[in-house]
């Protein structure tokens, strides 16, 4: 709403047409107002900078205080010391291919107690932050501040500096990392019966992608998987199978909903927008993290540590009871009580049926009018 004088200091690099970010300057009462750039976001025809816009518009952080970039460049690689030493163990990230960052891995295996026949260990791993972020210095300060990374189709605001987030804290596998573990036994109904947690140093075999992974367990791996099948891959997909079983038998809500991303060119500039595969090996993932989660709220509560829980309560009944007044309308019958998770799924799983028995009664009901047809036409 107002213009500005830029004197060629105060530009930053900045060229006639580039959106800037600026300072208004203090102190000049005639004449107009004199800013400063502080950041040069880049052309407007530039697809890049429309999530730099979006950024400052949501007043996001674009730049890490000075005092939390020392002490990230000043991060060193930890070495094995007291840490429990598990770069022999085949430890594995899977993410999508656009990951950026890598915060945990998994391994598992057959357990080979005789005490636990068809069981199964289970390694995740996660990034040792915490090694890096001491409280109250000022990468925890930035970090919560910012509360968490910011991903955008063409970038990533970081929590914490690239120097971290990319490197020390990213489980690649061009070095060792810190990491904090846990191992897991569970038997053969896909029941947790053991942890331990420890910090360690690991080294990271592969960084895997969820469509390698599954093509490799289906029978088609690449020159990456195909080494890794057999001693990583069918391991962590029997373990796998085991934790799905006893998924089904706790009784969950099975909901699929589509991921959507943004698709772009060589250039960065949109071309569509398409549905993310849900494939197995992102469910694998899965479990293994709500596997490790259960464990650490386990050792949390069998050791009195304050602890916040995400717990979903039941049904508000007032729903139910609309619920069962609309299924009626449609023939399903439905208690009005409370349910359990598991039920959902089956009256999901109901419905489907439903709906593709009445187009499959539609579909022969079509064909008998043709046939019908046809006779009459004969004759």
């Amino acid at each position: 709403r107002a213009d500005f004088v830029l004197a060629p200091d105060d530009r930053a690099g900045a060229e006639p047409g580039d959106l800037v970010m600026a300072e208004i300057v203090p102190g000049r009462r005639l004449g107009l107002a004199r800013a400063k750039v502080t950041e040069r976001l880049g052309r407007p025809d530039d697809p890049r900078a429309l999530s730099l816009m979006t950024a400052v518009a949501l007043g996001l952080p674009l730049t890490f205080p000075p005092e939390a970039l020392a002490l990230a460049d000043a991060a060193r690689p930890v070495v094995l010391g007291r840490r429990e030493d598990l770069r022999g163990v085949d430890l594995v990230t899977i993410d999508g291919a656009d990951a950026r960052d890598f915060d945990d891995a998994v391994w598992a295996a057959a357990d080979e107690s005789a005490a636990n026949p068809g069981g199964h260990t289970l390694l995740v791993a996660i990034a040792d932050v915490a090694h890096y972020v001491a409280a109250n210095n000022a990468l925890d300060r930035e970090a919560r501040n910012r509360g968490n990374s910011v991903y955008f189709p063409d970038r990533v605001i970081p929590m914490l500096p690239e120097a971290l987030s990319n490197d020390l804290c990213s489980l690649r596998p061009d070095g060792d990392r810190a990491c904090l573990a846990v191992w897991m036994t569970i038997d053969r109904r896909g029941e947790l019966k053991s942890w331990r947690f420890c910090r360690g140093l690991m080294h990271s075999r592969a960084r895997l992608t969820y469509e390698q992974v599954q093509a490799a367990h289906d029978g088609a791996p690449d020159a990456l998987t195909a080494p890794l099948l057999e001693p990583v891959i069918s391991p962590l997909y029997a373990a796998y199978e085991r934790l799905l079983e006893a998924r089904h038998r706790r009784g969950t809500i099975e909901l699929e909903l589509p991921e959507r991303r943004i698709e772009l060119d060589a250039e960065q500039r949109m071309v569509g927008v398409g549905a993310r595969a849900r494939l197995a090996s992102h469910m694998l993932i899965e479990e293994f993290m709500i596997a490790a989660n259960v464990a650490a709220a386990r050792e949390l509560a069998e050791h009195q540590q304050p602890c916040l829980y995400r717990v979903h309560d039941k049904p508000d009944a007032m729903k139910l009871t609309a619920l069962a007044e609309f299924l009626e309308h449609l023939g399903v019958p439905w208690s009005r009580t409370a349910k359990q998770p598991g039920d959902f799924t089956r009256l999901l799983e109901r419905l489907l049926h439903l709906n593709l028995r009445t187009k499959l009664n539609a579909l022969k009901n079509e064909l008998m009018q043709d046939q019908q047809a046809v006779i009459r036409r004969g004759r």
